[in-house]
C-alpha cells in the first residue's frame, strides 16, 4: 500500500508543479507582452514618428515648395507677360500703328492730298494760325497715315519761320513750306524766300523782315 501512497503523492506534486507553471507561465507571459509592447511601441513611436515627421515634411516642403513655385510663376509670367506687353504697345507704337520714310512721290502725293495748306493765315492777337500751326497740322496728318514727317524750325536773326521734311527713301531729306506745299532748299547764310522752288506763274519779293537762315533744327 505504500507504493500506492508514494504514486499518489507523487502525482499531486507533479499536479501542482504543472499547475504552478503554467500559472507562473501565463503570469510572466503577461508581463513579457506588457513590457515588450510597451518598450517596443515607445522605441517604435520615436523611431517611426522622428524617420515620418522628417520624411513627411522633406517630401512635404519640397512638393509644395515646387508645385507652389511652379504653380506662382506660370501665373506671374502670365500676368507679367500680359502687363508688359500692354505697357509695351503703348509705349512703343503709342498710336497703334508704326511709321515709315515715304518715297519723293509720296511725299508729294501727300501734300497734294492734305487740306492743310487750305487754311488761312492768322498772325492777329485772336484766333492765331501761324506757320508753326500749319507745321503741326501737316506732321499730325502725316503720322495718321503712317508716314514719318519732321517739324522743322529754321532761325532768322530776329524770329524763324516753321516749315516741314521727309527723309524721302529714293532722294534723302526733302523739305517743303506747310503753308504752301512748295518744296524748299534751305541752306544757312541764304534768305529763306530765295530758297523756295516757286510754283509756276508766281514770285516772291524781299520780305520786309530779315529772312537769312542761321541755322536749321529738324525735329522728328
Amino acid at each position: 500500500m505504500n507504493w500506492i501512497k508514494w504514486v499518489l503523492v507523487s502525482l499531486a506534486i507533479a499536479a501542482f508543479v504543472g499547475a504552478g507553471g503554467f500559472v507562473l507561465y501565463h503570469v510572466a507571459y503577461a508581463w513579457g507582452d506588457a513590457a515588450g509592447y510597451g518598450r517596443g511601441y515607445t522605441t517604435g513611436q520615436e523611431i517611426g514618428y522622428g524617420s515620418g515627421e522628417q520624411a513627411g515634411y522633406s517630401e512635404g516642403h519640397v512638393s509644395g515648395r515646387a508645385e507652389g513655385y511652379d504653380e506662382g510663376y506660370d501665373q506671374g509670367q502670365a500676368e507679367g507677360y500680359d502687363t508688359g506687353y500692354d505697357q509695351g504697345i503703348e509705349a512703343g507704337l503709342g498710336h497703334g500703328y508704326t511709321l515709315r520714310d515715304p518715297t519723293y512721290k509720296e511725299a508729294v502725293v501727300f501734300l497734294k492730298r492734305d487740306k492743310t495748306s487750305d487754311n488761312e493765315y492768322n498772325d492777329d492777337d485772336y484766333g492765331v494760325y501761324v506757320c508753326t500751326h500749319f507745321a503741326r497740322d501737316v506732321c499730325n496728318n502725316a503720322e495718321a497715315e503712317g508716314l514719318r514727317c519732321a517739324l522743322v524750325h529754321l532761325i532768322y536773326p530776329q524770329g524763324g519761320h516753321a516749315i516741314i521734311a521727309f527723309d524721302t527713301v529714293d532722294e534723302g531729306l526733302v523739305y517743303f513750306d506747310a503753308i504752301t506745299d512748295e518744296e524748299a532748299n534751305p541752306v544757312v547764310g541764304k534768305r529763306y524766300y530765295k530758297c523756295i522752288e516757286v510754283r509756276e506763274g508766281y514770285y516772291y519779293l524781299p520780305p520786309e523782315h530779315d529772312d537769312t537762315i542761321l541755322d536749321i533744327l529738324v525735329i522728328w
